[in-house]
């Protein structure tokens, strides 16, 4: 029986158990009464979602905000048909509107808005936090599939705690009987399955949220010692030798750098000694993580990453850095992710020569072997289409290899992304080769992501010299078995929406002109150049809309090979 199924059973089994009474009975026991340690919370809150939050329904009418305050992630959602209303604050009492995402539930359940109210300050944030906190427990006593999620009670307990004193100021003793009771509850149960099958960044919240209960809590001291075997653990699972993330994806490092950080500032805290996995871990991902962005400061779209985190923007990773200590001049490789910069002049490019994550680790995974992102400057030239925060429909469709600045066969993506978001047939090997100088670089790369559909290799080459101004790319498609068949091949390079592009000398070049004026002109030989329409969602939820470049051609022999160059005019 496939081990995908066996979770899948045992988690129905689990979730049977956790809902029955008995279940919740065995949940109770002391209760503490304070909290001994409060870890420092240093990250960003948004002011105006804070005064959002606190604004009521006939208020918002005549406020000059009009966005509800219940835009998450993309998604706007009235909380309940009839908005309660205490001590003229909105409070929700409906945590789980039918339409919401898993994005907007687990941002609610999360309590993640805490440093939006934060942030806001003031006594009134305080009251709108202790009656949300109020209106949450008393709708989630128990056991519930969606809010006692492991990530999400780990999530929840580490607001709870680092933003204690910004919501206990004046709060009366129901109030502290309450919080202090379903605190201690959500950590009885998230010591129990953090064991079970808790998986990715969920497993390294859950284990952030457990350390802070132990170290809140005199008494507890067994949860921080599980805590952290449990950390060390899923950072030999998750964080590879060049501290690039298991996923490939930017956007799951800055998760997974920020709850190291976290557990770090809760242990110092603590007056705990840190283990030296985690520093070495930090030190890592630091780097790493800077690797991915480009001169504008923003990231790279590859699996599953905009251009900037949905949560708190360019500062947050700028935080992010900053409490990593990341110095000295940025990797241009990442052997274990495969991943590597070319930079040369003001030019830089991106390439991604890895292969695909195993289970479970490659449900985000884009289909993008050989895939390459290039800017000059602070302008961006060809990008991937990026994804979206929350709409599994968009996100399913920017994964294909179609989406990206790379070459399909036969109109099939290089990985076959199943149902369930997981992949089936996948990249197994890419071999790539590095040489540089200090006026030119080379990069080749290849892999077997078709071979098993039609026999045919990939291998793509990428030259840069001439002070950046001039990239020389090639491609190469070899066919290991019989070559009596042809094969429809497709070159894609997607256009950011700022650059003006347009075909030249009969369609044979295009020019492609950047916001500061600067021209570029690619051409080709080999196949047919079109110009088509695209979309680009490297920031937001609203699709821009672009054009790409297509080089159209077939097999025709054992190898087929196709150069392009874009140079830079003038």
């Amino acid at each position: 029986m496939p081990v995908q199924v066996l979770r899948h059973l045992r988690k129905n089994a689990s979730q049977m158990a956790y809902n029955s009474l008995l279940y919740n009975w065995s949940l109770r026991g002391g209760v503490p009464d304070r909290i001994i340690v409060k870890p420092v919370d240093p990250w960003p809150g948004n002011a105006q979602a804070g005064l959002e939050l606190c604004t009521t329904p006939d208020a918002k009418q005549n406020s000059e905000f009009s966005n509800n305050f219940t835009v998450i992630e993309g998604q706007q959602i009235d909380l309940c048909d009839e908005v309660k209303r205490i001590e003229n604050l909105a409070v929700t009492g409906c945590w789980e509107p039918v339409g919401a995402n898993q994005e907007w539930l687990s941002h609610m359940h999360g309590f993640i808005w805490l440093r939006d109210l934060r942030a806001l300050g003031g006594e009134t944030a305080g009251k709108q936090a202790r009656s949300m906190i109020k209106d949450w427990i008393k709708n989630h006593t128990n056991w519930q599939p969606i809010a006692w999620q492991a990530g999400i009670i780990g999530e929840r307990i580490s607001m709870w705690i680092a933003l204690y004193e910004n919501f206990s100021v004046n709060a009366d003793d129901t109030f502290q009987d309450i919080f202090f009771e379903s605190l201690i509850r959500q950590a009885r149960h998230l010591s129990r399955v953090l064991s079970g099958d808790v998986q990715s960044i969920d497993a390294l919240k859950a284990a952030k949220g457990l350390l802070y209960a132990g170290l809140a809590f005199e008494g507890y001291e067994t949860w921080i010692d599980q805590a952290l075997k449990i950390l060390e653990t899923e950072i030999d699972k998750q964080i590879l030798g060049d501290g690039s993330h298991v996923s490939r994806s930017p956007a799951q490092l800055l998760q997974a750098l920020q709850i190291l950080l976290d557990v770090r500032t809760a242990l110092i805290s603590g007056n705990y000694p840190l283990p030296e996995k985690i520093q070495y871990a930090i030190d890592r991902m630091g780097p790493a993580l800077r690797f991915f962005r480009y001169t504008d400061k923003h990231f790279g779209l590859f699996n599953g990453t905009q251009e900037a985190p949905k949560n708190g923007g360019q500062d947050f990773v700028e935080c992010v850095l900053g409490q990593a200590n990341v110095r000295g001049k940025s990797l241009q490789s990442l052997p274990c992710a495969g991943y590597e910069r070319m930079s040369l002049g003001r030019t830089l490019l991106m390439f991604d020569c890895g292969k695909s994550p195993d289970f479970p680790y490659n449900k985000q995974t884009h289909a993008a072997p050989l895939a390459f992102e290039m800017s000059y400057a602070k302008e961006r030239l060809f990008v991937s289409c990026g994804t979206h925060p929350d709409s599994k429909e968009w996100q399913d469709s920017l994964r294909s290899t179609a989406a990206h600045n790379t070459a399909t066969i036969d109109y099939r993506n290089a990985c076959e992304i199943r149902n369930d978001g997981h992949m089936a047939r996948k990249v197994q090997t890419v071999n790539t080769l590095r040489e540089e100088s200090k006026t030119a670089l080379l990069l080749e790369a290849s892999h077997d992501g078709y071979i098993s559909l039609n026999g045919i290799s990939h291998c793509r080459r990428l030259y840069l010299s001439g002070k950046g101004y001039d990239l020389r790319g090639e491609d190469i498609f070899t066919s290991l078995i019989s070559t009596s068949i042809s094969h429809d091949i497709a070159i894609r390079f997607h256009i950011h929406p700022r650059v003006i592009v347009s075909l030249v000398r009969d369609g044979k070049d295009a020019l492609l002109r950047l916001p500061s004026g600067i021209g570029w002109r690619f051409h080709h030989t080999n196949g047919i150049l079109m110009l088509e329409d695209s979309i680009y969602l490297g920031e937001g939820t609203r699709p821009r809309k672009t054009k790409q470049l297509v080089i159209y051609g077939q097999t025709v022999e054992k190898e087929t090979k196709i150069k392009w160059a874009v140079q830079r005019e003038g």
